[in-house]
Formats: C-alpha cells, structure tokens, sequence
C-alpha cells in the first residue's frame, strides 16, 4: 500500500470517527467515588450521587484493595482520553480498558438497583431478583459501561443508583473503592424529553394559529424548538401563566411568518374555504378568505372566491368591493371578471354587467371551462339561492 492511500484511509478513519461521537459530556462534578469497608462476610449498600438530567449512560469501576495499597489513578482521569461512550467497547474488552491496574487479594459480589427500597431487600436477604445488574461470581475487581437507554430497569432510575455488595472474605472485612461517571447527553441534558415535548405540541395545537391550518404539526414543532432552544425545561415550567401565554404569541407569530409554514397556512385556509364553498358553506368560507386577505396573502384567485360568497350570502357591494380588489391584483383573471359581472348583475345593474359579459364571452375561465359554460352554471346556483334573476336571460341572449 503506498504513502497516498494510507494517509487517505486515516483521514476517513478520523472524519468517521469524528462524526460518530455523541453530543455530550462525562460529568466529573457528579460523579461518585467512594471507599468503604465491608464487614467479613456481610452485605452494604451504596447510593451514588445523583445522576444529572440527561444521563444516558454510565461507567462503573470496582476495585477490591489490600489494606495498603492505593489506587493508581481515577475513573475519571481515565475517561479524560475518551471523548465519549463509543470509545468504550461494550463487555470484557471494555471493561479491561477501564478497570484498575491494581486490586486486592479479596473478591465480592454486587449487583445493581433503581430504588432504595430494592437496595436495603438485598441487604437484609442477599436475593438480586429485583437488581438490574448482578455479578454473582465473585470478583476481585469489575468495570463497565451500561447505557440507560437499553436497559428497561435503569430507565426507572431516579435520580440515582444503588450498588450492594456482598463480602466473601469470611474472616476480615475488605476495602471496596466504588467509581461512578455519568455520561450526559447535552440536548437532554436540558430537561426535554418525549412527554414534555409532546405537552408543548398538544397545548399548541389547541392555539388559534393552529386551528387554522389543516396540518399544523410543522408549525408546532417550530415553536417546540425555539421554546426549547430558549428555555430548559425547569425553566420553563417555572414561568407564570402569562409569561407562558406571551412566548406561545411571540413564537407562534414568529413560525407563522417563516415563509414555508407561512405558505402551507394560507393554502390550507384556500382549501378549506374552497371545499365549504363546494358545501354551499359560504358564511363559513368567508372568514377563512378573509384572513389571507388580511394577512397580505391573497390572490386575485382569493378575492373572485371571497366575491362569489359574498354574491350567494346576497352581500352584494361586500362582493364588488372585494372583486375590484382583486381586479388590481390580476386584470386578465376571468374569474374575477365573470363574478364582478354577476355582483353588479344580481345588484340590479345590468348596464355595467352587460359588457363583460360580452367582452369576455367567447374565452375560457380556465383551460376546460369555458366562460358561458361557467355562466350557465352559476345561473343555476343563484337561482337555487334565491338570488334576483330577472336580468339571466338578459345575458344569455348576448351569447347568441
């Protein structure tokens, strides 16, 4: 192999390596070393200090010692050269990297518990049904790495674990020095985890923004993130209600105008305004319309809707007002025209009605709607509303 492609395979060695580490850190500040002494033949239990939120794994080390000799050096100082977990192989290789150089000639069983209550059973009966974790051969010194995550028992750790160990030397008490680093994730580490994520999402859903969208799980995730980029979690549950109520207002108006979720929002108040007036819904369409055009959102396509509700709701001036407007927007949209036409037709002003009727007659609307065919069909609806109808056959005599 030459030079080239040896540098070449470190280098992706290092790049693999450097994007496979996780985002956290060994909390020496938490972590717990301790030395005591068991009692020939007895059993004790140890409580480490409490684990720091966001602990996903921790490292042990046991180490049995003679009555003169010291360690050599930490479990922490160890862990110094180990950016994070993925440098400790999982099982005995390992545990050989971490545990000590030294140990004694004594040797003890242990095992590991979530509760207090667990612990001081295993005291008084020696029974390891309820641990976590045992060690039932007796060893004179252990190390390991276990991850919280993948362990169903070591999930319900709360705050803490307890070791319990159980002396086999049957004539003098032994020396047992206890290491424990937790391993803290940085982003839960913040307090935020899937149900107070999930508490966040439902209380955002219930908002007024929200409401108005068909899908509003973007938008509720963007103002998870900001919230949570914000705030820890026990920050943020110590906040009033008001002070609660504001950052929901000051987030949500600021995802509300990021363009993306800005431009789902409106197309879902378009699609839930087209289908209520598809309904015959049409004082329930006109809201919806009403807050894109008031949002500076609408299209020229938008205001010929909003126009035609207003038409079948017999709000005629609201209509023609409202279709001028969209006439600003695009002169060469015919939908406008052709319901302009209508507002001015039913408002029993037929002299302005009557030449776009007649302008635009021969055209289509869309591309496989002509403009009569879309005419015929309106005529038909407004009558069923009841709308006036005397000038109907006015216009369609212009199209012979």
């Amino acid at each position: 192999m030459n030079f080239k492609k040896i540098i070449l395979l470190l280098f992706i060695a290092i790049f693999q390596n450097t994007f496979a580490q996780k985002d956290g850190y060994w909390d020496k500040e938490r972590a717990t070393t301790k030395e005591i002494i068991v009692s020939a033949r007895d059993r004790i239990t140890i409580k480490t200090e409490d684990l720091p939120v966001g602990t996903t794994e921790i490292v042990y080390r046991i180490t049995l010692l003679d009555k003169n000799q010291q360690m050599a050096n930490s479990l922490v100082s160890v862990l110094k050269a180990i950016p994070d977990p993925t440098g400790i192989s999982q099982g005995s290789a390992g545990a050989v990297f971490l545990m000590s150089k030294i140990s004694g000639d004594d040797e003890c069983t242990y095992a590991l518990f979530t509760s207090g209550e667990n612990a001081k059973k295993y005291q008084d009966d020696g029974e390891t049904d309820k641990a976590c974790y045992a060690q039932k051969e007796p060893v004179s010194k252990d190390a390991k790495r276990l991850s919280l995550e993948s362990s169903a028992c070591l999930k319900e750790a709360k705050g803490a674990i307890w070791f319990g160990f159980e002396s086999k030397n049957w004539l003098l008490s032994q020396k047992i020095v206890l290491e424990v680093v937790p391993w803290v994730d940085t982003k839960l580490n913040r307090g935020w985890n899937q149900d107070n994520k999930t508490e966040i999402v439902g209380l955002c859903k219930t908002s007024n923004m929200a409401q108005k969208m068909a899908d509003s799980d973007d938008f509720c995730v963007c103002i998870l993130e900001k919230i949570m980029k914000q705030y820890r979690y026990s920050e943020y549950e110590k906040l009033l209600a008001i002070e609660k109520t504001k950052i929901y207002k000051d987030f949500g108006n600021a995802c509300y105008n990021d363009a993306n979720i800005s431009k789902n929002v409106y197309n879902d108040l378009r699609t839930q305004a087209n289908t209520l007036i598809r309904l015959q819904k049409y004082n329930e369409a006109i809201p919806k319309l009403n807050t894109i055009i008031i949002d500076g959102k609408a299209t020229a396509l938008d205001y010929s809707s909003i126009g035609y509700a207003y038409i079948l709701t017999k709000q005629y001036a609201k209509a023609i007002k409202f279709l001028k407007e969209g006439e600003k927007l695009d002169d060469t949209e015919l939908l406008v025209k052709l319901n302009l036409a209508h507002a001015y037709l039913v408002s029993d002003d037929y002299s302005s009605a009557k030449p776009i009727y007649k302008k635009y007659q021969n055209q289509n609307v869309t591309d496989s709607l002509s403009w009569k065919e879309k005419t015929k069909a309106d005529f038909a609806n407004f009558k069923k509303a009841g709308l006036p109808s005397q000038d109907f056959e006015k216009v369609e005599n212009l199209y012979h």
